[in-house]
């Protein structure tokens, strides 16, 4: 039999992700594997930066071909005014992110309003993950600094040893498979998570519509055996303004092919689909052009 070599990417991409430790760099790992897996004439090279809040910039400088962003901060970038600061476009749904708070199991902290006035490490600065801390504690009239001695981390893989320690007493952070949950949760300690309860869910998208509610399923961290509802949003994959389109074409159908090789290598990226990209455009007009038109082949858009 004669052996071909493998082809030489002929498309090769820098993607942004965020500080190690947190739940970026384990998606963007994932999404490099499953999509060289789906096509292999696609390279995507992942880069750590600062999180979403540096993405962003990055991107519209053009230091980015595409980048991972978390909901809050993904809203804001897309339908900024005029789009002033540079034009961002709609590549893929990651996952969803309902919020909320784990602190050690033996805790007696069992409701947000309980951790008022302790340290909290609410993530990395340039985290969109704290800008959803901060609507959410703001729709129940709760400020960071303000209402809680707030920590904030270099990198967001030293907060998990914060709360095992006792420096803090609990962590910010959201969605399934977040590294800094499974840390705690798999610690001898064992994990308590704290979610607003459904009044401050009310009082919350009130305030901040834009902030859906979502549910951490059952089963999602070792000891939790049952589903816990919250508010949060969709993170998304993001291009750069001037991405061709055929290029996010091709990237749009390689992670379409590369969904069950996703889930398989994280679960949180099961909501990686191209139907969930339809559902979670805030408007549909910004999803890429060269996105559109593979949604369309494969028919979840007329």
């Amino acid at each position: 039999m004669v052996q071909h070599a493998p082809r030489s990417p002929d498309a090769r991409l820098s993607l942004g992700t965020a500080t190690l430790g947190g739940g970026f760099p384990l998606y963007g790992a994932a999404l490099v594997e499953a999509v060289r897996e789906a096509d292999a004439t696609l390279l995507i090279e992942p880069r750590n930066t600062k999180g979403s809040t540096e993405n962003v910039p990055l991107l519209r400088a053009s230091a980015l071909d595409i980048a991972l962003v978390q909901g809050e901060v993904a809203g804001e970038a897309l339908l900024d005014a005029g789009r002033a600061h540079g034009r961002l476009w709609i590549l893929s749904a990651m996952y969803s992110t309902p919020g909320l708070f784990v602190a050690r199991a033996d805790s007696a902290c069992g409701s947000i309003g309980d951790l008022r006035g302790k340290p909290v490490a609410f993530g990395a600065r340039g985290s969109g993950l704290v800008l959803l801390a901060r609507a959410v504690l703001d729709g129940i009239g709760l400020d960071p600094e303000r209402d809680f001695q707030a920590v904030y981390l270099d990198r967001a893989g030293d907060g998990p040893a914060m709360v095992l320690d006792g420096r803090v007493a609990a962590l910010w952070g959201g969605g399934t498979g977040w590294p800094g949950f499974t840390t705690i949760a798999e610690s001898a300690a064992g994990a308590r998570f704290i979610a607003p309860d459904a009044d401050e869910i009310a009082r919350i998208r009130a305030k901040h519509s834009f902030l859906k509610p979502l549910t951490l399923p059952a089963g999602s961290y070792a000891g939790q055996r049952a589903p816990i509802a919250s508010v949060g949003s969709w993170s998304l994959i993001l291009a750069r303004d001037g991405l061709e389109d055929a290029l996010a074409y091709r990237l749009a159908r390689a992670i379409h092919r590369a969904e069950a090789g996703l889930a398989r290598r994280l679960p949180q990226a099961r909501e990686t689909t191209a139907a969930n990209t339809v559902a979670a455009a805030p408007r549909i007009d910004l999803v890429h052009p060269g996105v559109l038109r593979y949604l369309r082949e494969i028919g979840l858009l007329a």
